[in-house]
């Protein structure tokens, strides 16, 4: 179930607005959370803008909120040689935190409302490590945000659902509780070692249950491509089209374009959705391409100041900044797209409606100080104004609570 704010009964009127960085400033009328035609109605409440520059709130598409320092003190990293290290280290993590991962999460995630994002999909750890205390955790801030942000949770086997005895019941025992919208998986031949194992259990809970997949696939190679067409084929024949979503894909930046053309063209038929979190220039996906086919792609945050890395920060906007950055983007238009991918991209991988100010659209934006889109994109000015259905949730970078 996907929990989103509830519009509010009223309407408001915010004025002398610059949608897009627009030359001239315009009111923009909402009612009932969403965008209105017409003029306000007389009661309406008044916002002034002050000719700031209003942005559709953004979307993380790929975010671990319960894997987060956030808030907390410093931690320091140790070199780790693969996942298996990167998974010891975060039990180590998650033992040595004096906060419970739900306070962890909910720091994190309203962090994120007050920069600019109206919705995410967060992954989180089901193991035997944990039990479901992290999805748990990732639960309760969700239902602290219901006002302020969309969450769909994906119960995620961090561990491997193979080779971490106990994940395949403790997987379905989340699904059984009600707070899931997907289940996950990771890399079913590089370090589940059990292809079709893996995906014939995470498949086979996602029809059984009627919810989505989201899979985490590093694997490169052959190992990449072998996987996605497991997906593939396991899509098609259990009727999931358009409830598929693979992410990171770091085997697809280095097919051939008639291997990616043809790949592509199976996640079009099977309207299978990917996301990227735009880590280098060589393992970004190839958005452009995937798009001429009809790919949905999305763009997430991925852990943040976790036991993978010191980095991060949950800021929708900086992500789309680094992804005009490590694929070397320099024209508006470029810069545009880079806000699209965090926007729309994100919206429709999610299932959501874009925030695009027309008649009728969810009234989720940020009003910013600056000159137009591709000038905030590379300056990332504060958010001074963050408004969730209507409703103002944070503002000068503060969430309101």
């Amino acid at each position: 179930m996907s929990v989103g704010a509830a519009s509010p009964d009223r309407a408001v009127v915010f004025r002398n607005v610059r949608p897009f960085g627009a030359a001239e400033s315009v009111d923009l009328v909402v009612v009932d959370g969403v965008i209105a035609e017409g003029p306000a109605p007389r009661s309406a409440e008044v916002v002034d803008g002050g000719g700031r520059v209003a942005l559709p709130s953004l979307v993380d598409a790929h975010i671990h909120p319960d894997k987060t320092s956030w808030g907390g003190s410093w931690v320091s990293r140790r070199p780790a040689g693969g996942l298996a290290d990167y998974v010891a280290q975060d039990v180590e993590l998650f033992e040595a935190q004096d906060r419970p991962a739900g306070e962890r999460a909910y720091g994190l995630m309203a962090h994120a409302v007050s920069r600019g994002t109206r919705a995410m999909r967060a992954h989180a750890d089901v193991a035997p490590a944990y039990g479901t205390a992290c999805l748990d955790g990732v639960a309760e801030a969700r239902e602290r945000l219901r006002h302020a942000l969309d969450v769909q949770i994906v119960a995620f086997p961090q561990h491997g659902v193979i080779r971490a005895p106990g994940t395949a019941r403790l997987l379905e025992e989340a699904v059984r509780g009600g707070a899931v919208d997907m289940i996950g998986g990771i890399d079913p031949i590089g370090f589940d070692h059990a292809l079709d194992e893996q995906l014939d259990l995470v498949f086979g809970l996602a029809d059984r249950y009627g919810i989505g997949v989201d899979l985490h696939l590093h694997d490169r190679g052959g190992n990449g491509v072998q996987a996605l067409r497991g997906i593939v084929e396991r899509t098609r024949a259990l009727s999931l089209a358009g409830r598929v979503t693979v992410s990171h894909v770091f085997c697809l930046p280095a097919l051939s374009d008639r291997e990616l053309g043809a790949l592509a063209a199976d996640f079009a038929d099977q309207d299978i959705a990917l996301t990227t979190v735009a880590p280098s220039e060589s393992l970004v996906l190839p958005v452009a391409r995937l798009r001429e086919h009809g790919v949905r792609v999305g763009l997430g945050s991925d852990g943040v100041r976790d036991s993978w890395s010191p980095f991060g920060n949950a800021d929708m906007l900086h992500r789309a900044h680094l992804l005009g950055w490590v694929t070397d983007v320099r024209l508006d238009e470029e810069l545009t797209d880079c806000h699209r991918l965090a926007a729309d991209g994100g919206a429709d991988v999610m299932g959501l409606a874009h925030a695009d100010f027309t008649p009728g659209a969810p009234a989720d934006f940020v009003l910013v100080r600056g000159e137009g889109l591709p000038q905030v994109v590379v300056d990332l000015p504060r958010r001074d104004l963050v408004v969730h259905g209507g409703v103002v949730v944070a503002r000068d970078g503060e969430f309101l609570g």
